[in-house]
């Protein structure tokens, strides 16, 4: 790869790749909505020779470019939506639909491979075989990178390799962050219905107390982990929501527990439910009260192939230079439903830095640093070069 001719490339599209940023940063949309985003991302691309492909879920932007060499069939991934969050930053191009914002960078992340579709389009001498760009929708509050998997998004042809960066704050700005192995934990999510038998405050025993049920409940359910899990295993659960009752003198019917789930192993995700069953059945037994249990794996552990881990490496240092690489330490245990795609293939999940004093990840102040774009687009560009003469 000719690295004056991509430095040329993207100094040429960075400007309008910045501006296009904030035109999408204007129009937040949550998962499945994403149709304003979706007709800006086509617009964005409607002068590439990328050949579109019939959408799978309705707002998904899918295309292909065909190399001038033979070679593996390679796809580079973006999420769309937004979050129900309102905006807090006093930008020039903050959210215009209130209480939606990209509080979680998305429109970064849709902007690098804008830019990297824009570039490798007049590389095309140089690819081997084929670069997908798959614009999702729905990775916040919907896991639709497993629908539009299941739907064949990865088929026809059979993709080879398949690539996605993610901003990340307590990074410097612009360095390539990733690992071989799990760098990104499951995430399941748990409804805990509790029904009892309501009366007077004045008179519990004519009562089955479903705040008692459900406070023995938060306790026991939070050592799970504690006594049921390998000390060695990454993993959390977490009671995040407790609602029961409205009067401060009436012990209510029912009761409602919510939380999650964490695990970095699919071994350690699979233990999780029947434990929770196992504790719920118990306390009620002990109370008189019953359940009814909820139990959603929404995400699975998004683990990066170790070869795949070494093509990032190397295309990451061939393009940046080695100071804007770093091999993590140690995963996250936030979840991302990439780890669908690498089910099926091969392939990187990095994360690139948004700088040391970045807010964080789903914070009403977050605002994905434009400084970042040129070193995103570079590495997608690379990556995806790579992979295809693998």
């Amino acid at each position: 790869m000719s690295t004056g001719n991509l430095d040329a490339l993207v100094t040429e599209i960075l400007p309008e790749i910045i501006e296009l940023r904030h035109r999408l940063h204007r129009i937040p949309e949550i998962a499945g909505q994403e149709r304003q985003t979706a007709a800006l991302i086509r617009e964005a691309l409607a002068e590439t020779p990328i050949v579109w492909r019939t959408p799978l879920l309705g707002t998904d932007v899918v295309g292909d470019l065909a190399g001038a060499r033979p070679g593996r069939h390679v796809a580079l991934r973006a999420d769309m939506d937004a979050l129900p969050l309102e905006e807090q930053n006093d930008l020039p191009y903050r959210s215009e639909h209130p209480g939606m914002m990209h509080a979680c960078g998305h429109d970064g992340h849709m902007a690098m491979l804008i830019g990297a579709a824009r570039v490798l389009s007049r590389m095309r001498q140089e690819i081997s075989g084929s670069v997908r760009f798959i614009f999702q929708p729905g990775e916040e509050v919907r896991s639709m990178g497993k629908e539009l998997v299941e739907a064949g998004v990865l088929e026809q042809p059979k993709i080879d390799f398949v690539a996605a960066l993610h901003g990340w704050p307590e990074t410097p700005v612009g360095v390539i962050a990733t690992r071989p192995g799990a760098i990104m934990a499951s995430a399941a999510h748990f409804a805990i219905r509790i029904f009892g038998r309501g009366g007077h405050g004045s008179a519990p025993e004519h009562t089955i107390d479903p705040l008692v049920t459900g406070c023995m409940a938060v306790a026991a359910l939070q050592t799970i982990v504690s006594r049921n899990f390998d000390p060695q295993d990454a993993a959390v659960l977490s009671v995040c929501r407790f609602v029961a009752g409205n009067s401060s003198n009436v012990i209510p019917d029912s009761a409602e527990l919510n939380g999650t789930c964490r695990a970095l192993s699919p071994e350690a995700a699979a233990r999780f439910e029947p434990a929770i069953r196992r504790v719920m059945d118990g306390i009620c037994a002990a109370t008189g009260a019953s359940c009814e249990i909820d139990y959603r794996e929404n995400y699975r552990v998004t683990v990066n192939a170790e070869s795949a881990f070494h093509l990032a490496e190397e295309a990451a240092q061939s393009v940046l230079g080695q100071e804007f690489f770093q091999k993590l330490d140690r995963p996250a245990m936030a979840a991302e439903d990439f780890s669908y795609y690498l089910e099926r293939c091969p392939g990187i999940y990095a994360r690139i830095g948004m700088g040391m004093d970045s807010p964080g990840l789903h914070h009403p102040r977050y605002n994905f640093n434009d400084a970042a774009l040129e070193n995103g687009i570079r590495f997608l560009v690379a990556v995806a070069l790579a992979a295809g003469r693998q």
